[in-house]
């Protein structure tokens, strides 16, 4: 019986291979709808449309489920920010690159700011999502550090979502001009 039950089991993730990835993109729009704080398996299951089961099949707590989801935001994030100064070949495309970051879709697109925010209140409180934090700033700072000097490169990324934050909540936020201004002004600082 037990067997079959087990066979039966395999059947069914056969047929649904990309379930996994759906619970992890379902527990990003949750986060994003309810935050964190009002994260549960339940939530995420009927988002991801899956049986509850799923969801504790394929992570053994929550704290897993939004460390993948966390993961995942940082990967993709940093990834895009990372490709456009790939882009680059001179440190002056480095810097329209960093303009573009800023004011651009890759980081001034309004869900990964809020995403954002929650992994940075979510990492405060759990050492173990740290590390993921860390290694987005990290990638953020090895794809800069192609063009500027360590320092340099560490104030672009903290401008870079500093900026971001501002412009989320302010009644009049920075417009390209003015943040072409800042990058000009940090990056020509020797």
């Amino acid at each position: 019986m037990q067997e079959r039950q087990k066979l039966a089991g395999e059947t069914r993730r056969r047929n649904d291979p990309e379930r996994r990835q759906r619970i992890i993109d379902a527990t990003l729009t949750v986060i994003e709808r309810d935050g964190v704080a009002g994260t549960t398996h339940r939530r995420i299951a009927e988002a991801a449309a899956v049986p509850l089961g799923s969801v504790t099949y394929y992570f053994t707590s929550l704290e897993d489920l939004l460390t993948a989801a966390f993961l995942q935001l940082a990967t993709t994030s940093s990834g895009a920010f990372k490709a456009r100064l790939d882009a680059a070949a001179t440190r002056s495309e480095a810097i329209e690159g960093v303009i573009d970051i800023i004011a651009g879709s890759i980081w001034a697109d309004p869900r990964t700011l809020l995403l954002s925010y929650e992994l940075y209140a979510y990492a405060a409180r759990h050492p173990e999502v740290t590390a993921v934090m860390q290694q987005w700033m990290d990638n953020s700072r090895a794809a800069l550090g192609r063009f500027f000097d360590p320092v340099t490169a560490r104030a672009l990324d903290a401008l870079v979502e500093g900026i971001g934050i501002h412009n989320s909540i302010d009644a009049v936020p920075l417009d390209q001009a003015a943040i072409r201004l800042i990058v000009q002004r940090i990056t020509d600082v020797v």
